[in-house]
């Protein structure tokens, strides 16, 4: 790599790619965002970049000037991942739009390309949570998953999945992530929690085959989400591939590796789910992640305690 884009480079996993970049030597990088009135901005302390954009600015650029001259790889991971977003005119300019846009001028200009996808375009999983199946029957449960999914079955129509790399993006949390509201992980909402009344809540289950704190999720480090997108990008891995740890754990064994971290006896709370969610909820995901295995990924992944651990010990630095 030499000159690099990040779309979304100060949210969590773009900030963790962008650091990432940095300890492989690579500091000439763009990042690109919408700051706004958040904290996001938190996230650039300490990393090394070139220049910064805000994402309409550097669209418009994109679309009038040569701004793309030069660049080798973009990572483009910018967009709106609110899963209870229902604009979804807005989704659709910001996910799919922007991704259209991006993509076309990054193949015309021979730039390699990597944008996220999302986990959310299996919709509760159906039809499995394989990257090898086809995609046309895919039913997301919410518009954040179909504006991703949207583009997936855009580029594979115009046959760009032949040049450019989709990544499905699993439950991922880690450090960098306090901007997110309420789209923070459990796993920061749940430190929070425990730090303050010493309890964590959970959903209540909502259907008899699944008991309270036993609905599932295949959880994913950041670190390893950015590990594995360098990865794929940097040896031109085209088409679509899970992020994910193959491994589907319960919310309960999540909350137990969170109160082991934080030193503090095990308190959970069950708690209603709003009506909003529930037909909207997915109650196991597990990606298959044999595609990325055969594609020469040797890194591995962190396990879920060893993973809590870690973020724990930088949330309690920060602090």
């Amino acid at each position: 790599m030499k000159r690099v884009i990040v779309t979304g480079g100060a949210g969590l996993i773009g900030s963790n790619v962008v650091r990432l970049l940095n300890e492989q030597g690579i500091s000439d990088i763009l990042v690109v965002d919408h700051l706004g009135t958040s904290s996001k901005w938190k996230n650039l302390r300490g990393l090394e970049y070139t220049d910064y954009s805000e994402k309409e600015e550097f669209l418009q650029k994109v679309q009038t000037t040569d701004i793309l001259k030069d660049y080798s790889h973009i990572f483009h991971l910018g967009a709106c991942s609110s899963t209870t977003e229902t604009d979804a005119s807005y989704l659709i300019r910001n996910n799919y739009e922007y991704t259209k846009i991006l993509a076309e001028e990054s193949l015309h200009k021979k730039i390699h390309f990597l944008y996220a996808s999302s986990a959310a375009t299996y919709g509760e999983g159906q039809f499995g949570y394989d990257d090898k199946a086809p995609i046309h029957s895919l039913k997301p449960l919410n518009m954040y998953g179909y504006s991703k999914h949207m583009f997936d079955l855009y580029a594979l129509k115009k046959g760009f999945l032949d040049k450019i790399t989709g990544v499905k993006y699993f439950n991922i949390f880690g450090f960098g992530e306090a901007h997110k509201e309420d789209m923070r992980s459990v796993v920061l909402k749940g430190y929070e929690q425990i730090s303050s009344e010493g309890k964590l809540r959970l959903f209540k289950s909502y259907r008899p085959d699944y008991k309270d704190g036993e609905q599932k999720r295949d959880f994913l480090y950041v670190k390893d989400a950015a590990k594995i997108s360098l990865f794929l990008l940097e040896n031109r891995k085209f088409g679509l591939y899970n992020v994910g740890r193959g491994q589907a754990e319960t919310w309960k064994s999540l909350a137990s590796a969170l109160f082991k971290a934080m030193g503090k006896p095990e308190n959970i709370e069950y708690m209603e789910m709003p009506e909003s969610l529930k037909a909207k909820y997915q109650y196991y995901t597990k990606a298959e992640t044999q595609k990325l295995i055969s594609s020469g990924y040797k890194e591995g992944f962190t396990d879920l305690e060893t993973a809590i651990a870690d973020y724990v010990d930088l949330l309690r630095k920060e602090d």
